[in-house]
């Protein structure tokens, strides 16, 4: 389904491999994807100012690596990893709650093989309406009593599957 997207940057007759890397965040967390299948020798660093680093190696003993210097300031010990197949997901916990306005520190366009991961990403204003949303479902739904809606309205987050195939 997806295929392998690598970047190969020449320097000074050194090649260095980068796996395509996608990014969402919330308030309190920053998600990367690295895609990277079957990949061996995982190695990632998280470091207090920000500093991530990744390496492993590739299906065929390639070298992968990179490093970002982050927005802000994230906690080392409250990041988690999991290397699966495909890819390797990274949940890194934010210093401080809030929204970053990119995901590096320098202003400067992000290299190409950075990209957001819109399957991943939500607003600010997504979030805070996500989590009331939810509030108030679950206090409607734990009162038992019927408010006469029917149970179309539930559906908030899923479109009508059997208006979509004509049923």
């Amino acid at each position: 389904m997806f295929d392998e997207v690598e970047v190969v940057v020449d320097v000074d007759d050194v090649q260095c491999r980068h796996p395509e890397v996608l990014w969402a965040q919330r308030s309190d967390k920053v998600y990367l994807t690295i895609a990277l299948p079957d990949a061996k020798n995982v190695s990632l660093k998280c470091e207090p100012q920000g500093l991530f680093s990744f390496s492993a190696k590739g299906v065929q003993g390639e070298s992968f690596d990179f490093s970002l210097e982050l927005y802000g300031k994230i906690v080392p010990q409250s990041c988690k990893s999991n290397v699966g197949l495909r890819n390797i997901l990274c949940s890194i916990q934010k210093d401080q709650k809030g929204w970053w306005k990119r995901l590096l520190k320098s202003e400067e366009k992000p290299a190409p093989y950075i990209k957001v991961d819109w399957n991943k990403w939500c607003d600010e204003d997504d979030e805070e309406s996500t989590s009331s949303d939810l509030a108030s479902d679950n206090d409607v739904a734990n009162t038992g009593e019927d408010d006469g809606s029917s149970d179309d309205e539930g559906m908030l987050y899923l479109p009508d599957l059997e208006k979509v195939r004509g049923n």
